[in-house]
């Protein structure tokens, strides 16, 4: 199918903050949901200079793919469109890191989500093998208290202490 986003999300390890040292790139990132209904969102976001709308459909049962139709917009359409959000902008630095023939985008977030460390790695498929940095912990493909839709309506600062220990 075109446009099927296929991912693998991960938690990275507390205190490990090597991926800025191995990361080739990254951007900061605002972003903002103008419709998150039914497991469905529409999504604006300013990446440094340049500015997109996305269209997620429902992930599938393990989490692992979801439809995803991304456009690039001019970073004035952008900024316009994020005044039409609803309440919650996602605010956070992206570091790309390569490892093996894959790249992880790790996003390191602020805000009201401080102290939250992701990274996901996209696949060609479920079942692709592929190589994690040492700094990966945790899996939470599938877990929607880690999907940035969620995330700005329910902050992780809510719920942090939920989560265990040996990240």
């Amino acid at each position: 199918m075109a446009g099927l986003e296929i991912e693998r999300k991960f938690l990275v390890k507390e205190k490990d903050e090597s991926y800025r040292q191995l990361a080739y790139g990254s951007r900061r990132i605002k972003q903002g949901y103008i419709c998150c209904q039914n497991r469905k969102t529409v999504r604006v976001r300013i990446s440094d200079d340049k500015g997109y709308i996305t269209i997620k459909g429902p992930s599938s049962s393990n989490g692992l793919a979801r439809y995803e139709f991304e456009k690039e917009i001019t970073l004035d359409e952008a900024q316009q469109l994020m005044q039409l959000c609803e309440p919650g902008i996602i605010d956070k630095t992206r570091y790309l890191v390569k490892c093996g023939s894959h790249v992880f985008e790790v996003d390191e977030f602020y805000g009201d989500n401080e102290g939250l460390v992701m990274a996901e790695v996209e696949l060609e498929s479920e079942d692709e093998i592929f190589e994690k940095p040492h700094f990966i912990g945790k899996e939470v493909t599938g877990d929607r208290r880690f999907y940035n839709s969620y995330l700005r309506q329910m902050p992780f600062c809510i719920w942090r202490n939920t989560i265990s220990e040996d990240l």
